[in-house]
């Protein structure tokens, strides 16, 4: 399952990759908010939302947005089991995210990317494996 929340910043991201994520990817998602763009809502109580489901099963994955994704990103790693990473361009970070460091949040700054762009790195953070190499365990283990 593919959870996504965002706030009023990433809203419009959110729509179209939900879309994407549902329609060209044919993955099983679920939007949990914002469900309209009100730029008075606070995303901390949003995000968790998604991040309380990652947490509870850290099988499932989310994607987040804001204006920069780093606030999304802090609230997001708050909760247990979850390694939420900041991506607002460049085209490795996704994948080295995933292989490297097991990330199942994507926190995306929705200010600075095209929609091509997130479409591209959500793609690609979704069909990256994490390589299981001893190292990238072994540091994993410090987390908890």
């Amino acid at each position: 399952m593919i959870f996504f929340a965002s706030d009023h910043a990433g809203f419009n991201l959110k729509q179209v990759l939900v879309e994407y994520c549902k329609n060209e990817l044919k993955l099983e998602v679920e939007d949990l908010g914002a469900h309209e763009q009100n730029p008075e809502d606070d995303y901390p109580e949003i995000i968790a939302l998604a991040a309380k489901a990652v947490s509870e099963n850290p099988e499932n994955r989310a994607i987040i947005l804001g204006g920069s994704g780093q606030g999304e990103a802090m609230v997001a790693n708050r909760f247990p089991n979850v390694r939420a990473v900041v991506w607002y361009g460049g085209t490795k970070i996704p994948e080295l995210s995933r292989e490297h460091n097991d990330s199942n949040i994507l926190s995306i700054g929705a200010r600075f990317v095209t929609e091509d762009e997130a479409r591209m790195a959500v793609k690609a953070w979704l069909e990256t494996d994490f390589s299981g190499e001893e190292r990238h365990v072994r540091r994993l283990a410090n987390f908890s």
